[in-house]
């Protein structure tokens, strides 16, 4: 494909946990001044062959070879002394010093007396301003400037060791559109130096942006490698799922909208609730095997009313009514109680318990409302757990792994299988999409319709107006925590109806 001479190759690379190939005869080429993407939904192995690359893991048959020379990576600074510098998600950087003491960490000036500051702020100066950085002052702390500065200084620093190859893992994920451009022209910059740039990203946009070839893995597996402009969006997705774009398009399509029968009353009922300061009193009402969408811009009070109709935050206004009885949610353990369930928007922090298993966290909502004195049976658990991990397909499918070593995907699915366990009435799902790959995402998709149609009612909270309007049956547009409006979703109503909504709708606070 190029008659440039590999920095790095990595040739049947295999890596097995106990009952579970992670990654099975895995190939990655990598070249100098090229940006190269690694590209597979949740669970195909990218995360493990990254991890082989920096020395986290070791492999266990496989060779790697980096500008040239066989390497047996015993630990990752193995890999940095070889020249592989990794910038992730979670920048990891020291916010209690300076930029300059972060970019210079390990090499430091010195001079006859110790560390010589003065030298080693002037070479992180001269160090950021090659990237096009000048503008920041090396004695700033660092805890005082954004992530998306963090993630440059990250890759500033990476330049002080000489990177050969420099690893992007979703760097992306929590920037804006103008710091992804900022982050981009770095990239340029670094890439045009003649690093090889490993990028990882599931938005396919930023794909096509700024790469120029693709290695694709499924399953554990090397499918392919292929220059990115060469490449459909529709062929790449195919082999990123092993299904066609057209069957792709059929998960998830949207629905005809549920048609409420006269008389039939609401799962849900709520009347002017609302909290003071944090969302103003909304009215609301919410059908069995009904999909409502919370539709809005960041801070138009979508998961404050979540939460609200969870009990995370107890209202200060309103009336709420349960199946025809009034009731008081005013905490989650009520909310469960009552057959309510909510997936919060922050899955690392509220929602996963990362040093548990699969298992544990499968089951952890269903205990709680069981109380501490009656534990589950083991049969009865381990028969729920092999349920909700089948119907979740969740991948690897090994219930005793902790779940912090499973990919964002199949954690977002294992929290919405602990939440079916408890079997609710009411399910609210904040954000389930965000920030997993598009096979997860449709898998998602496609269960929230499921539940559905069997008889469930699902509050579904999505930034992605597309999805809102593709699954939603109703549509409640928030705009500044008000209510601004409710769409009857019907085959007229798209992505810009609730723009429209949102950017005509003046709210008088």
């Amino acid at each position: 494909m190029t008659d440039k001479t590999p920095i790095v190759v990595m040739k049947g690379i295999t890596i097995e946990f106990p009952g579970v190939k992670a990654l099975d005869g895995v190939d990655l080429t990598l070249y100098p001044g090229e940006v190269h993407a690694l590209m597979g939904e949740n669970g195909a192995g990218k995360s493990t062959m990254i991890k082989a690359l920096t020395g986290v893991y070791k492999i266990d048959s496989g060779s790697i070879v980096v500008d040239g020379k066989p390497q047996q990576f015993n630990g990752t600074l193995d890999a940095q002394n070889a020249g592989i510098a990794t910038v992730y998600q979670e920048v990891n950087l020291c916010t209690n010093l300076s930029v300059g003491e972060n970019v210079m960490l390990g090499h430091e000036k010195r001079g006859p007396f110790g560390i010589d500051w003065k030298k080693t702020h002037e070479a992180a100066k001269t160090y950021l301003a090659q990237m096009g950085l000048d503008h920041i002052d090396p004695h700033t702390p660092l805890s005082s400037i954004s992530i998306a500065m963090q993630q440059l200084v990250a890759i500033a620093r990476a330049m002080v060791i000489n990177a050969k190859v420099l690893i992007l893992d979703e760097p992306t994920s929590s920037l804006d559109a103008n710091e992804v451009k900022d982050l981009f022209a770095i990239m340029r910059k670094v890439r045009d130096s003649g690093v090889a740039i490993l990028f990882v990203s599931h938005f396919l946009d930023q794909i096509y942006e700024i790469t120029d070839r693709l290695t694709i893995l499924r399953n554990g597996r090397f499918i392919k490698e292929v220059m990115t402009k060469d490449t459909p969006r529709d062929e790449l997705i195919g082999m990123m799922i092993g299904k066609s774009a057209e069957e792709l398009s059929q998960i998830g399509a949207k629905k005809a909208r549920r048609e409420i029968t006269p008389g039939e009353k609401p799962i849900v009922d709520v009347k002017g609730l609302g909290k003071k300061g944090t969302i103003n009193p909304v009215d609301l009402d919410i059908y069995k095997g009904e999909v409502v969408g919370f539709a809005g811009l960041l801070g138009s009070g979508r998961t404050e009313l979540g939460r609200l109709l969870y009990g995370a935050d107890k209202p200060d206004s309103g009336t709420y009514e349960l199946n025809g009885k009034q009731v008081n949610i005013n905490d989650p353990y009520t909310a469960l109680k009552n057959k309510i369930a909510y997936s919060t928007e922050n899955r690392r922090d509220e929602g996963i318990i990362g040093d548990l298993t699969v298992r544990q966290n499968i089951l952890i909502a269903l205990q709680a409302t069981r109380g501490m004195f009656k534990p589950i049976p083991k049969k009865e658990a381990d028969e729920i757990v092999d349920k909700y991990m089948k119907e979740m397909n969740v991948r690897p499918a090994d219930p005793d792994r902790p779940i912090k070593n499973l990919s964002g995907g199949n954690q977002q699915k294992v929290l919405i299988g602990r939440w079916l366990a408890t079997h609710p009435e009411l399910l609210i799902l904040d954000e389930p999409t965000r920030g997993i790959d598009i096979g997860a995402k449709a898998e998602i998709q496609q269960v929230v319709l499921d539940l559905a149609s069997k008889g469930m009612g699902v509050v579904f909270i999505s930034s992605e107006l597309e999805e809102v309007v593709r699954l939603s049956d109703d549509i409640e547009v928030l705009k500044d925590r008000h209510k601004i409006a409710e769409i009857e979703n019907d085959d007229t109503v798209s992505q810009s109806t609730i723009v429209e909504t949102i950017a005509n709708t003046n709210v008088n606070n």
